[in-house]
């Protein structure tokens, strides 16, 4: 037994087909009639284009510049974004009463641009070197001679918005190169005023004073050499005071120690012997006593007593020892060595010789330093005034540079509005469209029916899939089950279902009928009211 699906041949799906061959036709004729009752009453549409090419300059490179590409092209997109912003378009919309059913159904007037927006193409023409070199404006209307007019306007507000542009920019450029020019001026005035009080304050610094001062300062630099070598000799003097005052100061208290611990050990004496000899006895006795008596036994514990007791007279000896030694330590630093006081005296004058030759040291930098800055101001006036000359020569540079240009803008803002730069212009005006363009009614209703056949296919499809999964031909019977069919037995109808099911089918196509007649205006309602088709167009 087979349980693979069994392919149908196209025969078979024409007499499915066939057979439902009224689900098919009548969402066909309730759609493609609907959808042709709304193509058909929608407006004509009407197409005018006018041709805008870039004028060259009349003028030569050298007083004008040449647009270029890139600056065109950024030009053309600033100016599309101005003519199709709302301050341009609802003028045009309200002067030629253009999309007046929406306007009477109060649909927002930014839905109304945005609509008009779509409306509007701008195609670029570029030569064989991809340079930009003419463009398109196409605008879509329902009305021939609006139509004309609008494409012609807003061909005109792009030449308008370019010239303006143009003009503005020339004014911009000016009164910047103007502004660069005076504080250019102001900046040369101010060195030139700068280069005569240099003059007149550098008067007197002659040569002739250099070699004195020369001298002084080759002076200076050897009295700044001796002070160097005595503080130095100072240090070294200082640093063996102090390795002195530390070997001498370890050593003397190396002494206070030793002393301090030549008195007498507690544990030499006759008396610490004499306690060493009791506590023995007594932990002898106590052993004893340990195996008679328990701990807590009153023999035991006064044994306990009486060692506790020398151990006690032990550690207050060891105790008196040790307050002994720290004592004499005490007694013994304060005794002040003589070399110690010595040493802290020659330390102490070593170190105020240091900061007396420091002074020195400083007072001498700081007059050299005085002398190099008179010295490096004085070998001659030229040397500043060069600096300065050099300085007003580049400012003058600027200044004359900046005057050539300014004389070219200025030329090139007069030609912008004399109109003889570069710009752009109409060379073919809008032309009035004969025929309409859009929309297309035969193909749109065409595509209904489509819609309409494709919809009553899938109904058809979605009642006789289940059929396609069970036995209901001899076809299906040899398929699934793998044997030969011997005979069939033909569908027997009795005379009651006979007339019944032809009745029932005819009952069905007539309800079929009625919904499709109702179905077909309401369709065509929806469709109106939701301008789908509309915006189709657009």
């Amino acid at each position: 037994m087979s349980t693979a699906f069994r392919q149908r041949k196209l025969s078979e799906y024409a007499r499915i087909a066939l057979k439902r061959k009224w689900m098919i036709v009548l969402p066909m004729l309730t759609i493609g009639f609907a959808i042709a009752f709304v193509v058909f009453r929608l407006p004509d549409l009407y197409e005018s284009s006018t041709l805008i090419v870039v004028k060259p300059s009349t003028l030569p490179n050298s007083v004008v510049p040449t647009i270029t590409e890139e600056t065109l092209t950024r030009e053309l997109a600033s100016i599309s974004q101005v003519v199709t912003s709302r301050s341009s378009l609802q003028p045009l919309v309200e002067k030629y009463d253009l999309y007046k059913q929406e306007r009477q159904r109060s649909e927002a007037m930014e839905t109304i641009i945005d609509d008009m927006r779509k409306q509007i193409k701008v195609e670029v023409n570029t030569s064989r070197n991809d340079i930009t070199n003419a463009f398109n404006i196409t605008y879509r209307g329902r009305d021939p001679k609006s139509t004309q007019a609008v494409a012609g306007e807003l061909a005109s507000k792009y030449i308008d918005e370019q010239t303006k542009g143009t003009i503005n920019a020339g004014t911009s450029a000016k009164q910047f190169i103007e502004e660069q020019v005076r504080t250019a001026k102001e900046e040369l005035d101010t060195i030139d005023t700068q280069r005569l009080t240099y003059l007149q304050q550098n008067m007197n610094n002659l040569p002739s004073q250099s070699q004195a001062l020369v001298g002084r300062l080759t002076a200076l630099h050897e009295e700044q050499k001796a002070l160097i070598a005595e503080q130095g000799r100072l240090r070294d003097l200082a640093a063996a005071y102090r390795n002195q005052l530390g070997d001498i100061t370890k050593s003397y208290e190396q002494e206070i120690v030793l002393s301090a611990e030549n008195t007498t050990d507690p544990k030499t004496t006759q008396a610490w012997a004499e306690l060493v000899r009791r506590r023995s006895e007594y932990e002898g006795e106590l052993q004893m006593l340990l195996t008679q008596y328990t701990e807590k036994h009153p023999d035991v514990v006064a044994k306990r007593k009486q060692i506790e007791d020398i151990k006690s007279q032990q550690d207050q000896m060891m105790d008196d020892w040790k307050s002994r030694i720290e004592d004499r330590k005490q007694k013994l630093t304060k005794l002040s060595d003589p070399r110690l006081l010595t040493l802290r005296t020659n330390i102490s004058m070593a170190e105020g010789d240091m900061d007396r030759q420091q002074r020195l040291l400083n007072e001498t930098n700081k007059q050299i330093a005085d002398l190099d800055a008179r010295i490096n101001a004085i070998p001659n006036a030229e040397v500043g005034l060069e600096a300065l000359d050099r300085e007003y020569q580049t400012k003058k540079a600027n200044y004359d540079n900046l005057l050539q240009q300014q004389q070219k803008i200025d030329v090139g803002a007069d030609a912008a509005t004399a109109q003889q730069g570069g710009g752009i212009q109409v060379v073919d005006p809008a032309n009035l469209p004969e025929k309409p363009v859009a929309p297309k009614r035969f193909m749109m209703t065409a595509a209904g029916f489509g819609i309409g056949i494709a919809l009553g296919l899938i109904l058809a499809l979605a009642l006789e899939v289940r059929r396609f999964f069970t036995i209901q031909t001899v076809e299906d019977a040899k398929h699934y089950t793998g044997l030969p069919v011997l005979a069939s037995i033909p569908e027997l109808l009795t005379p009651a279902e006979a007339v019944a099911i032809p009745r029932r089918q005819k009952l069905a196509l007539s309800v079929g009928i009625a919904a499709a007649v109702v179905a077909m205006p309401m369709l065509a309602f929806m469709l109106t009211i939701t301008h789908v088709f509309e915006k189709l167009v657009q």
